[in-house]
């Protein structure tokens, strides 16, 4: 939902350049993959970089930047990955389409110390 605002900030910009559209209609559209959960892993990645690129200043940041600080870059950044890590939710369309991925633990094996 974050990434759905800062594309939304950098689109209303009053002197949004070529670059910044492109950017804002990118996070509009790469957050809402996310939402619907299409494509996560790959649109997890994109959005990673991209994140990075605005905090290394490689791509402009809009004036009302959702991730103006590094604490909360570092934050979104954790979110993001944990998000490309899990994969698709329960209602995601990514969990129809290619089914859900489910995490075995095998239980530990106690070996007798004598």
């Amino acid at each position: 939902m974050a990434l759905l605002a800062e594309g939304g900030c950098y689109i209303r910009e009053p002197s949004a350049s070529l670059a910044a559209w492109c950017l804002g209609l990118s996070a509009i559209a790469a957050g809402g993959l996310l939402v619907l959960g299409l494509f996560t892993p790959f649109v997890g990645l994109i959005v990673g970089v991209g994140a990075a690129g605005v905090v290394l200043s490689l791509f402009p940041a809009c004036t009302p930047n959702v991730f103006d600080s590094k604490p909360a870059f570092i934050f979104a950044l954790t979110m993001l990955l944990t998000v490309i890590g899990s994969g698709p939710g329960r209602y995601s369309v990514d969990a129809r389409m290619f089914g859900r991925r489910e995490i075995i633990i095998p239980p530990r094996e106690f070996q007798s110390e004598h």
